[in-house]
């Protein structure tokens, strides 16, 4: 049966895409009169030559498919010849419990089965940098150095900045979403762009959406868009926070106790993302400069904005989880993380903290970077930690999903590895002369 394809008659190809293990997109071109194709059987791919999939390189399971969710295909503002949709994984004609979209979406259906959904509100920080003559990348705007530049209108209101951002919120309206609000954050040269909640899936889709616009359009103004958590080590870092929150069936707010502080339900829920934080910052800081981040040292800025200790607050930033108009903000993940894998391991997180009856400990109200405790436990200080952390909580990785944490952890073990055997300009720089 031929399926009616969402598209205008300029469009002339499918833009298949789907995520590696690193949440990277990736796909390919499909001419848009195999439109049917990629809604089955997919877009084929070799399954040993994607990150992470642990595929072999023979038989039936060594093809990866991604199959079209037609109700996530939307014509890309930035190519009006493409038109942009969203894979699931399969292999060997099932569900392949590789990827990380379908991950998210047995997360979904088991919070659903609690007679609850997730909404989530996705507030990503970012750099637009430039590559200087050496190749290296730079701040764009060279008039960009106040020593706290938050809100900065004059380097916000500047070209290409400002061209850039304006057709990164034209794009991202074209793709139905809404954007809220635009900012020059806590360094030279990083933004954020807020665009509005949503369902836990559909929000990530619209990140891969953002990320996707964001990479093309800064490239177009000879920007480079960067999500590296920490590019310069005196300013602050890049985070992906989640604002997180619950709706019932009937569609009521069951984290707000009705005065903006949580109910019970949302305190067993933070208290289950809490007991699970270890765990969970591997996935959601998964790279080795992500926990050059998450550290409480300085900036020329005077001000640290990445968690340490494990704990929340009422509207406390200095805390990993921040609870606020009755919602939990949770300030762990950063633009590396794999945003399918990080939304189910919240959810899941969740559903133990909800399950079990589990209670927080009590609120810290206090600014954690100047009052610091030994009594609260501290996030893990490197992916080496982390990981170690994430491969002992079998609660969380058998309820995500033994395969895809597997995966994961030997993908991330091996990033160690190629870290370790490589020499680095501080090296040379330290030790080249010295001895």
């Amino acid at each position: 049966m031929t399926t009616s394809p969402p598209f205008p008659d300029t469009v002339r190809f499918v833009l298949a895409q789907f995520v590696d293990i690193d949440g990277v997109a990736k796909g390919k071109l499909v001419p848009i009169s195999h439109w049917d194709d990629v809604i089955h059987p997919g877009a084929g791919f070799a399954g040993p030559s994607i990150e992470g999939t642990g595929l072999p390189r023979n038989g039936p399971r060594s093809e990866f498919y991604g199959r079209a969710d037609a109700s996530t295909a939307r014509v890309a503002p930035w190519q009006p010849e493409l038109l942009h949709v969203i894979c699931d994984g399969f292999a060997g004609g099932e569900v392949f419990d590789g990827c990380s979209r379908q991950t998210l979406k047995r997360a979904v259906a088991a919070l659903a089965k609690l007679g609850y959904t997730l909404n989530v509100g996705i507030e990503p920080e970012f750099f637009l940098l430039q590559r200087n003559a050496d190749g290296k990348l730079v701040v764009t705007d060279d008039q960009d150095h106040l020593a706290k530049p938050s809100y900065d209108l004059k380097t916000l209101l500047r070209e290409p900045v400002l061209d850039c951002l304006a057709e990164l919120e034209g794009a991202l309206t074209e793709y139905g979403m809404d954007v809220v609000q635009i900012d020059h954050e806590d360094a030279p040269g990083q933004y954020e762009v807020n665009f509005k909640y949503t369902d836990a899936l559909a929000s990530a889709d619209n990140l891969m959406r953002f990320k996707l616009a964001a990479h093309a359009i800064a490239e177009h103004h000879g920007l480079v868009y960067s999500g590296m958590p920490k590019p310069f080590a005196d300013r602050p870092g890049s985070g992906l926070h989640f604002h997180l929150s619950i709706t019932d069936r009937a569609g009521n707010a069951v984290f707000d106790n009705g005065d903006g502080n949580l109910s019970a339900i949302g305190l067993n829920a933070l208290a289950g993302l809490l007991h699970h934080a270890p765990a969970l910052t591997a996935i959601h800081a998964p790279t080795i400069n992500s926990y050059k981040r998450l550290t409480a040292g300085g900036s020329q800025s005077g001000t640290t904005w990445a968690p340490v200790e494990i704990g929340w607050g009422t509207n406390n930033r200095t805390m990993p989880a921040r609870v606020t108009a009755g919602r939990m903000e949770w300030r762990v993940p950063d633009p590396t993380c794999n945003v399918y894998l990080s939304l189910a391991a919240v959810i899941h997180a969740f559903i133990d903290g909800i399950s079990r009856r589990l209670t927080p400990p009590a609120a810290t109200e206090t600014d954690a970077y100047e009052v610091s405790s030994t009594s609260r436990a501290k996030l893990p200080n490197s992916l080496v930690a982390a990981l170690d952390a994430l491969a002992a909580d079998s609660t969380l990785t058998n309820a995500i999903g033994a395969h895809i944490c597997d995966q994961f952890i030997a993908v991330k073990r091996e990033e160690i590895a190629a870290f370790n055997a490589t020499i680095h300009g501080w090296e040379w720089q330290q030790y080249g002369g010295k001895f």
